[in-house]
């Protein structure tokens, strides 16, 4: 299956507060349904402001725009992507895809072989058609009983994982 081709551009500074208005509003949608109501706070300030800032100055955050507004955003930091979201009313048409290529193959020009990322219950089946092995499960105590899963993930990458 060929996706459409979506217009991927690296970060800008005048995206900040775009981009995180975009996860913030994913991770209320998608996210409220399979996780305790205490792993929403804990996501958000797992990707506020200052870590995708962070991310951009140390690694590279992509961001996917349609009509003149970001729908998607990932990054790659040190071979570990990081902060992969699409916009909840634009899931399921090739986007995520379209960004973790973008990703594997910047990891690959890089000189990488393998890429990491945590694995949250809503995308596991995502990450799992994409070629990401899950190395084993992870918890976090949340607070009052509440627990977030997630899993460690893996891909082997090779060269042709760098093509456009």
């Amino acid at each position: 299956m060929h996706d459409p081709p979506y217009p991927i551009r690296p970060f800008a500074d005048i995206d900040l507060e775009r981009i995180r208005a975009l996860i913030h509003r994913t991770i209320d949608r998608s996210y409220g349904a399979v996780y305790p109501p205490r792993a929403l706070p804990f996501f958000k300030r797992f990707h506020d402001a200052e870590t995708i800032r962070t991310r951009a100055s140390s690694g590279l955050v992509l961001v996917l725009e349609e009509d003149g507004r970001p729908t998607g955003t990932g990054a790659l930091v040190e071979g570990e992507i990081l902060g992969v979201f699409v916009d909840p009313d634009r899931q399921g048409g090739g986007r995520g895809r379209a960004l973790m290529r973008a990703l594997e193959g910047e990891a690959v020009r890089q000189g990488r072989d393998a890429c990491t990322l945590s694995i949250s219950l809503p995308s596991r089946r995502f990450y799992e058609r994409l070629g990401y092995r899950t190395l084993d499960e992870r918890t976090r105590d949340l607070g009052d009983g509440q627990v977030l899963r997630f899993w460690k993930g893996v891909k082997r990458l090779t060269p042709t994982d760098a093509a456009p």
